[in-house]
């Protein structure tokens, strides 16, 4: 009998290590590229069926465990695990969407704070590495929201469950790994959308409130105030939290900082590269030791785990930590710039429609177009 299972409960029996053998059914190069945790790769073509080569392979893989079968969005594993059912596997289930349901997978996980009427809530995509934020006082039960992916739905159930309503919505910057869902979560809201006014000059055809550096948003007795972070992008804000919480968007990571040629280019990088150094070095570094760094990002390998924390878990840091071990930071100006122009990563996959969505010169045309922009772990880091 084949059964269908969710992401989410995917999830749940990864994280209770469920003795199961998961088989992507993939080509190699899609496997390769970006897959679950502990999946094992069996390419199956339905037209063409198994060989007693590959049931062989599956044999030796499963060894008398039952198989969950996912595939980019369902529809490729499902004959594969009927495939198995006819051949005596009696207990096969599909991940239901496939990596593209894997893709929408959220936790919401809070963060401790120091004062009681202040709520943060850290929205981790756990298959993207992104994370989002909502920042609101229990006292007047209100609270932003920063960096929205576009499944806006999580950050209203977010707030929601910490019995705050949205006020206004900020993003760092103009994201190029995912499709941002700022601008719509304020529209479905009803209420301010913000952007670093630098954001003109990447010719952002949506409307929003421009934030300058120095800036403070108010919520309740919170303060959230804006600093000019740019590097990554020219627009980047961070958001300081009652002078305690530092949202970095894709700054400051807790292993790495933000790559610059993503909007600079490459023969442009090394400009990128100093106006970060010198946002890590006037404005974030001239910080307290204790503040808490909140990043816009996790690093996810490519074989679906996190390389710093674990899913459901805070991915916060210290920044004196980071300070005392985050080589980067202790680089001087030229070797700094050297080293994130020299050797930079893979881009993230479609990086420059993205870009193009992101500051509206593009649309993207439904769900299943955005889903096939984003799949895919963020390459945002240097």
């Amino acid at each position: 009998m084949v059964n269908n299972i969710t992401a989410e409960r995917l999830a749940e029996e990864i994280g209770a290590d469920e003795q199961f053998t998961l088989i992507d059914v993939r080509p190699e190069e899609s496997f390769e590229a970006w897959h679950v945790r502990d999946a094992e790769n069996v390419p199956y073509d339905p037209d063409k069926g198994l060989s007693e080569d590959r049931l062989n392979e599956v044999d030796a893989l499963v060894d008398d465990r039952p198989v969950v079968a996912i595939c980019g969005k369902g529809l490729t594993s499902t004959p594969f695990a009927f495939e198995l059912d006819e051949r005596g596997y009696d207990d096969v289930s599909v991940v239901t969407g496939g990596m593209e349901a894997w893709s929408k997978l959220y936790e919401t996980v809070p963060i401790e704070t120091a004062d009681d009427d202040l709520v943060v809530r850290q929205v981790q995509r756990r298959a993207k590495g992104c994370l989002g934020y909502v920042v609101g006082s229990k006292e007047a039960a209100e609270a932003v929201v920063v960096d929205a992916t576009r499944q806006t739905d999580r950050f209203k159930i977010a707030a929601q469950d910490a019995g705050l309503s949205v006020g206004r919505v900020l993003d760092t910057h103009v994201h190029a790994d995912h499709v941002s869902g700022g601008s719509t979560l304020a529209d479905e809201v009803g209420v301010a959308y913000h952007l670093g006014d630098a954001a003109s000059e990447r010719g952002v055809e949506y409307e929003y409130d421009p934030l300058s550096d120095g800036d403070v948003i108010e919520v309740g007795d919170v303060e959230i105030e804006a600093l000019h972070t740019p590097g990554h992008t020219s627009e980047m804000l961070n958001y300081l939290v009652d002078g305690d919480l530092l949202l970095t968007g894709d700054t400051l990571f807790v292993d790495s900082v933000g790559r610059t040629e993503l909007q600079f280019g490459e023969d442009d990088a090394s400009r990128g590269a100093e106006l970060l150094y010198d946002s890590l070095h006037e404005t974030i570094l001239e910080l307290p030791d204790d503040t808490t760094v909140l990043p816009g990002h996790l690093a996810v390998t490519s074989d679906g785990r996190y390389e710093n924390g674990s899913p459901g878990e805070p991915l916060a840091a210290r920044l004196g930590d980071l300070r005392d071990e985050l080589d980067f930071l202790g680089l001087d100006r030229d070797a700094f710039v050297e080293r994130l122009t020299e050797d930079t990563p893979e881009k993230p996959a479609n990086y420059e429609r993205v870009i193009a969505i992101n500051t509206g010169k593009d649309t993207v045309d439904d769900e299943k177009e955005a889903t096939e922009l984003e799949l895919g772990p963020n390459n945002c880091a240097a």
